[in-house]
């Protein structure tokens, strides 16, 4: 099981082509709370500190949601309505190997968010051999390609405020595909791009960790240390899938334990109604489009849980996992999806 979905950000790829930064966006604060201090997004963060603290959602003006919402407005304007509640929440930006100029493409990605006083968060995405071939296949050509691009990643973040999750599904895919040897690099270039990430004084990394129905805490605890959990700030859990919030938050104790007590965060952003019944966390029915699924609880960092430093919307409600369920593309835009997710929705 893996990803399933890439998030295609065009208008990014436009701004970082033309080297245009735009007014910056709205801001909403993390926590939920009016009137919060905001933490500079531009100092040196406190290693260790969560660092979602303080800090202000971005709502990106030119997302799909945003734009669908829009045209429904007039002609379907209850439609219109249902969009808006994932128009009016943040989501992470994908980078992968769909930027040509990547440096570009994140120092713009980056600028906008700070610029405005809020939090970035991407998902670094471009491992070799990425989601096995699947629907998602697609990656840097070799370990030499992966870590200059990874190098070129960190320069466009540079000294500014940043959250990166690290490659999804690379840990909980490593032996499904690899062979020995080429396990052994994927975790070297695990290592690698958290070195060099959490080098920069104002990133903050969590490593991809699967989710609860995957891999067992005690394997998966090992393939984390192994590609440098240590240094990081923590894991993430559940990208791209529907798994229930309470189960999220055992498994992350569960590993949490087993890593002497690393934090994580968890993709809210379709679990609503957690995942499909009757089927396990592996079938592809579990995973790629289920029917009947909602938005999980908005972003916030009032998780209710020390270990837990925030829910997100890690991938973007509405895209595609995958050709599969009368699906298009993973990561095309699919508005019949958004909307049956948020008319679920428990809120």
């Amino acid at each position: 099981m893996s990803l399933r979905g890439l998030r295609w950000t065009a208008p990014i790829a436009v701004l970082a082509a033309a080297c245009v930064i735009p007014p910056g966006p709205a801001t909403i604060p993390a926590s939920g709370a009016a009137g919060q201090p905001r933490a500079s997004m531009t100092s040196p963060r406190r290693k260790g500190e969560n660092p979602f603290k303080d800090a202000y959602w971005v709502l990106d003006p030119e997302s799909n949601a945003r734009r669908t919402a829009d045209q429904w407005r007039a002609t379907r304007p209850a439609d219109a309505a249902a969009m808006d509640k994932i128009a009016g929440q943040p989501s992470a930006g994908w980078m992968g190997n769909w930027f040509p100029q990547i440096e570009t493409a994140v120092k713009t990605y980056v600028l906008v968010r700070t610029r405005a006083g809020g939090l970035p968060v991407m998902i670094l995405y471009n491992l070799p051999y990425r989601d096995c071939g699947g629907y998602s296949a697609g990656g840097a050509g070799s370990v030499q390609g992966y870590h200059a691009w990874i190098d070129k990643v960190a320069n466009g973040i540079g000294s500014r405020r940043a959250v990166v999750v690290l490659e999804p599904d690379g840990l909980p895919l490593l032996t499904k595909c690899l062979s020995p040897a080429k396990q052994a690099e994927r975790i070297a270039m695990l290592r690698y791009a958290v070195e060099k990430l959490t080098a920069l004084p104002g990133t903050a990394v969590y490593l991809d960790a699967g989710h609860s129905a995957w891999v067992k805490a005690a394997e998966m605890a090992p393939r984390l240390q192994a590609a440098g959990i240590a240094l990081a700030d923590g894991f993430s859990l559940n990208v791209s899938n529907y798994q229930a919030t309470a189960d999220l938050l055992r498994y992350g104790h569960q590993l949490s334990a087993l890593l002497g007590g690393k934090h994580f965060i968890i993709d809210t952003g379709r679990n609503g109604n957690g995942p499909p019944a009757g089927v396990s966390g592996d079938d592809e029915r579990a995973w790629c489009n289920p029917d009947g699924r909602a938005l999980g609880s908005p972003p916030t960092t009032n998780t209710g849980d020390p270990l837990c430093d925030a829910f997100y919307w890690l991938k973007p409600p509405g895209e595609s996992d995958g050709r599969c369920n009368h699906g298009p593309a993973a990561g095309a835009w699919w508005p019949e999806k958004a909307l049956e997710m948020a008319r679920n929705a428990r809120w």
